[in-house]
């Protein structure tokens, strides 16, 4: 009886401290975004099905897009990829397309960790917000949102997004529960 009130008390504190812990972080990024050309980063790869007044209905696509820690490809970092499986999935107007993306950290701060995002974008015009639901690494049991917002065409081919994070981080919980575990 005495080791399961000491276990239930360990529990406890650890939950306790890790929800004191946990806080949120706010992640400042830029996409670079290759529409045609040798160097493109976005390619459909299932036509659309044309139907009804979304002429862009069933079509899906990937992208793997650069992620910096500036607008200008020139005096910035690359710091990891934008990767995306994205369907156009609204026969109405504004047609909606669901997304799956992975925010893959190569390089910095948060070399070898991932963030998960998604959802649904509602309408064509930005910013586009979605919901991170998850990562890795650094960001293991996180979640929160991203707004993407255009703010730049270096060339009529591409286009810079701003990425603006805010995520609850997970707390301490983890990495304590992680000590504690036998591998």
């Amino acid at each position: 009886m005495t080791s399961s009130c000491m276990l239930l008390s360990l529990v406890f504190l650890l939950a306790t401290s890790s929800a004191r812990a946990g806080g949120f972080k706010h992640l400042h990024l830029y996409m670079h975004e290759t529409f045609t050309g040798p160097n493109a980063t976005l390619f459909p790869v299932v036509p659309p099905l044309h139907r009804g007044d979304n002429a862009r209905f069933g079509m899906v696509g990937v992208l793997d897009d650069e992620l910096r820690d500036g607008p200008d490809p020139r005096n910035s970092s690359l710091i990891g990829r934008f990767q995306s499986l994205f369907a156009f999935a609204g026969l109405v107007t504004p047609p909606g397309m669901q997304t799956a993306t992975s925010l893959v950290f190569t390089a910095g701060e948060h070399a070898g960790s991932t963030l998960v995002m998604v959802g649904s974008i509602v309408s064509s015009e930005g910013p586009y917000e979605t919901a991170v639901v998850g990562g890795t690494g650094a960001f293991r049991m996180a979640r929160g949102y991203c707004v993407l917002k255009a703010v730049w065409s270096p060339t009529p081919e591409s286009t810079v997004y701003e990425v603006n994070l805010l995520l609850k981080m997970g707390g301490s919980l983890l990495a304590k529960m992680d000590a504690l575990a036998p591998l």
